[in-house]
């Protein structure tokens, strides 16, 4: 049995919701056991982002400058969305805007050579739950990926119809008191 065959999600926790009048920010934090430049390679290097994160990019984000994400699943007219990456810090912090809302990666050194990865992504209030749900399992898969046992990219429509990803999306829309989504299997 492989890998992504015995995957299943832990509970939802390590998320919380900032909201500033009508707009939400999403706070994603998750404990890798992973050093910050093996993250950061994560977060930046095309081929590794095409294992765990939901969009594909057209270069290394690790710079500032123009680049072109294109998200996994969506309607090709909606597909991929021209962003800058403002803040390129190595091994600290990262700063782009992706599906209309801007998003922002922080790297902390964690206990024995580990980070604490931060995500604060704006995101629709109605895809809140959704939202987490989806970067809750990204960054399972990310530590995965680092750890040396890839389960290979769960991203788009068809994660939405996985049990652990309906879960997830029905815990966190209890946890910051929303409606989930109307998805359902």
């Amino acid at each position: 049995m492989s890998n992504r065959e015995t995957y299943a999600p832990g509970p939802a926790a390590g998320a919380r919701v900032e909201k500033n009048n009508d707009a939400w920010t999403l706070v994603l934090v998750r404990e890798l056991r992973h050093p910050p430049a093996l993250v950061w390679e994560a977060l930046t290097d095309p081929a590794q982002l095409a294992e765990w994160a939901p969009f594909d990019a057209d270069r290394s984000l690790a710079t500032v400058g123009p680049a072109k994400l294109t998200t996994i699943g969506a309607p090709a007219a909606h597909a991929t969305t021209e962003t800058t990456v403002k803040r390129a810090e190595a091994r600290k912090a990262l700063e782009y805007s992706w599906g209309g809302g801007d998003m922002r990666w922080e790297l902390q050194p964690w206990g024995d050579n580990g980070t604490r990865l931060t995500l604060w992504s704006n995101i629709n209030r109605a895809w809140i739950s959704a939202g987490a749900a989806g970067w809750h399992i990204c960054f399972d898969v990310l530590d995965r990926l680092l750890s040396g046992a890839p389960l290979g990219r769960m991203v788009g429509p068809g994660l939405m119809q996985n049990d652990g990803w309906q879960r997830l999306n029905a815990e966190y829309a209890q946890q910051f008191g929303v409606e989930t989504p109307g998805w359902k299997k």
